[in-house]
């Protein structure tokens, strides 16, 4: 059955799947859906997703979205995908199911709230809300803080402790690498404290290569605009 991605990568959670596809040797079609443009806001596009959000998948006939439960899909559905990732072993799956949960109630919460209020709002045709990205930055915080000193464990270089890689991991540190979008000093007082993280999000990178930064690479032009911006605002 062929499948087809619906996909933004300056979506992390789109990032997410489509990294997880070209480390597991996933054949797939890349079909970009531009949120900037209001592509996702399709007819045609709510024929595969009618919550019209990326990402989304088609395989065969089959219609799936929203990320995780793409990601737990695509890690039953092909074989060649191994264990780690998303373990048959049920407690080590339920696990992984609990940061899963926790990722969208918080991380991902305050990472949205934060970054779409502070920087991205006008690029959607939305305005800036200084007192929703305050908020956002404190849900942010202490969700890094969490993962610094609770998810992350002595005995593993991964959530959990684990020493090899989950779709939990892909997860979240795709949506923390949303930070680029900020400014580098804002960006840098965020995660500066998380000494664990950092290191957590460097491995990944590592284990994730040479992908990891090809699919990151929207991200970071779209960054040097932002950039470049900044600095003219700053010296106009």
């Amino acid at each position: 059955m062929s499948l087809k991605l619906y996909v933004d990568r300056l979506s992390q959670p789109s990032r997410a799947i489509l990294i997880f596809c070209k480390l597991n040797g996933i054949e797939f079609e890349e079909v970009p859906i531009e949120l900037s443009k209001g592509q996702h806001r399709s007819p045609e596009f709510a024929e595969i997703n009618p919550m019209k959000q990326v990402p989304a998948i088609v395989h065969g006939s089959f219609k799936l979205f929203e990320s995780h439960a793409i990601l737990r899909y695509l890690a039953s559905a092909f074989p060649e995908v191994a264990d780690h990732w998303y373990p048959s072993d049920l407690q080590k799956r339920a696990k992984i199911e609990s940061v899963l949960d926790w990722h969208h109630s918080n991380l991902r919460r305050g990472s949205v709230g934060y970054v779409l209020n502070s920087t991205l709002a006008p690029a959607l045709g939305l305005p800036l809300n200084p007192q929703a990205a305050a908020e956002g930055e404190k849900v942010l915080s202490a969700s890094l803080a969490k993962i610094d000193t609770y998810w992350l464990q002595k005995d593993g270089s991964y959530l959990l402790g684990n020493s090899q890689l989950s779709i939990a991991d892909l997860n979240l540190v795709c949506e923390i690498m949303q930070l680029e979008f900020v400014d580098e000093k804002d960006r840098d007082r965020i995660l500066s404290p998380h000494k664990n993280v950092l290191k957590w999000i460097d491995d990944v990178k590592s284990a994730t290569a040479p992908h990891f930064d090809e699919i990151h690479a929207t991200l970071f032009k779209v960054n040097e605009i932002f950039q470049k911006q900044r600095s003219a605002g700053a010296s106009s």
